[in-house]
């Protein structure tokens, strides 16, 4: 199993599903804190709670991540004495002009248009695929990593308004809806959006330039990719 981003909140999540030294591996797109932050809170079960093997997990971080991740913790570091993230993390950098090869997983990548270096992801198996678009404005080379995917995971950060915003960093729901009919993805599962948004307005806007099917993804969601898609909004 493979992890995309570490945001606040999504430890905990994964506890529900998966002990955590089980992961094969997780990656970071780019290293704004609601991205990663839960790196911290992880090392801490990793470090004292319970494990079926004491594995080093694989982090994969973006160029210069490790030294922003370095400097975050080092508070923490001199408290312990330790090695704080090495001790539990096998902390390395992806190359994102290469293909990363995790198992029967390829990982490929595009620089995306937000406020910091960012990057998308695609994962393959076979001949499945599956495309997070991190955080991003409507880009041409996300949209060209999400090339026929099976299900393209976007950002749908802004309201209809705030697609004027600028500088840009971030997409509304119809832009994503755009991005997707444009990568020819089979369907659209929207990501990162406000708490207060209406979820029904927000698929409303990504069908507006999309005609596949779309969901509005949140905490549960599953979706199975290969042969047969099945969607399950199971929450447990």
């Amino acid at each position: 199993m493979v992890l995309a981003d570490l945001g606040s909140g999504a430890f905990a999540n994964l506890r529900r599903y998966r002990e955590p030294e089980s992961l094969d591996a997780i990656l970071i797109s780019h290293m704004h804190a609601d991205h990663f932050i839960d790196v911290v809170p992880m090392r801490y079960a990793l470090k004292y709670g319970d494990r079926s093997n004491d594995r080093r997990v694989p982090l994969y971080l973006p160029p210069g991540g490790e030294t922003i991740l370095h400097a975050l913790v080092g508070a923490f570091a001199k408290e312990t004495g330790d090695d704080f993230l090495g001790e539990v993390f096998d902390i390395r950098t992806y190359d994102p002009r290469a293909s990363l090869a995790l198992g029967d997983l390829a990982v490929r990548f595009a620089p995306t248009s937000h406020y910091i270096t960012t990057f998308a992801l695609r994962f393959e198996s076979g001949a499945t695929s599956l495309v997070y678009s991190a955080d991003t404005a409507p880009d041409e080379a996300v949209v060209a990593l999400a090339t026929a995917a099976d299900a393209f995971l976007c950002e749908s950060t802004l309201s209809v308004p705030g697609e004027a915003e600028r500088p840009r960093g971030h997409s509304s729901a119809r832009e994503a809806g755009a991005m997707a009919a444009r990568a020819g993805a089979a369907r659209l599962l929207l990501t990162h959006y406000p708490a207060s948004a209406d979820v029904g307005e927000l698929a409303a806007l990504a069908r507006a330039g999309f005609a596949g099917p779309v969901h509005v993804v949140d905490d549960g969601f599953r979706i199975a990719l290969g042969g047969e898609v099945g969607v399950s909004t199971e929450r447990r």
